[in-house]
Formats: structure tokens, sequence, C-alpha cells
């Protein structure tokens, strides 16, 4: 049986364990149930995820001319996104 070694996030970690040990237990070994089946339902996906990324040849010429309708600067949408940020953060 092999292991890895991961680094995520306290709150993550937190409550990965939380749901971990709800849905298989306290005891020793539902920590590994849980990140077994989280691997592998991530594996899943990923074929779908490769096909994606490797039909495309070039990032910048995917993404070109993908906001070309949008009228506002870059300066102004970032203004936006932080004013949209702030009001869910308030919001919760």
């Amino acid at each position: 049986m092999g292991s890895i070694k991961v680094y995520i996030s306290d709150q993550l970690e937190r409550k990965f364990r939380e749901v971990a040990m709800k849905l298989f237990g306290y005891g020793r070994g539902s920590l590994s149930v849980a990140s077994e089946k989280a691997f592998s339902l991530w594996l899943s996906h990923a074929p779908d995820i490769l096909e994606i990324s490797e039909s495309i040849d070039d990032p910048v010429d995917a993404i070109y001319g993908m906001l070309s309708h949008v009228r506002k600067t870059g300066v102004e949408l970032q203004h936006e996104a932080s004013k949209i940020r702030a009001r869910k953060a308030l919001e919760y």
C-alpha cells in the first residue's frame, strides 16, 4: 500500500477530517478511506480534463478575443470584481 503526503489549508483539513469521520467512523482508517474515495473520484474526471487541455495548442489563442465585446478597461474590471467580492463577503 502506497502513501502520499500532501499539504492543504488548515480549514480544508478540518472540514475533510470532520466529514470523513462522520461518514466512515471515528476509528483508524477513516481518513484513508475518505482520501482513497476522493482520489478515485478526481481521477475519474481527469481523462476528460486532460483531453480538453491537450486539444488546446496555444492557450493564449484559445482565449484571445473572448472579452472583445466588453467595453471596460482591465482596471475597471478589477475594481468591479473587488466590489463584487466585498459584497459577497459581507453577505456571509
